[in-house]
């Protein structure tokens, strides 16, 4: 028997995050094809931050700047937002329409250090 014995080890505790702001949570329903008018009923989808990279990825998570993508319109095709940045301007422009909604455009600058929308070059 141990004089000081070691504690139980706990339960790792998980942050919840919300829901995506852009998406309802439906299942088999590509963001990008819906947006597109491709009906098709996917049994696969992956999600997507829309803002990628180091805090982009955690900014997306804790705000809900995240997409359920089928695999061509995430990483496969040449129009996935992996490869196309239009596809991914498109992505950033609709999560900060989304934002704007419920918040200021100087809440958005604060967050994100960048405008998508007026941007006369929304493409570099």
């Amino acid at each position: 028997m141990l004089m000081y014995p070691k504690k139980a080890p706990g339960k790792k505790r998980r942050i919840k995050h919300p829901p995506s702001i852009l998406q309802a949570d439906r299942t088999g329903e590509c963001y990008l094809c819906e947006k597109f008018g491709i009906i098709r009923y996917w049994t696969y989808l992956e999600e997507h931050h829309i803002f990628d990279g180091n805090p982009g990825r955690r900014i997306s998570e804790e705000n809900g700047f995240k997409v359920k993508l089928c695999a061509g319109h995430h990483r496969i095709s040449e129009k996935a937002v992996h490869k196309d940045i239009v596809m991914m301007r498109i992505l950033q422009q609709d999560a900060q329409r989304a934002y704007e909604r419920t918040h200021t455009r100087e809440q958005w600058m604060e967050l994100m250090g960048r405008n998508y929308i007026d941007n006369k070059r929304s493409i570099e």
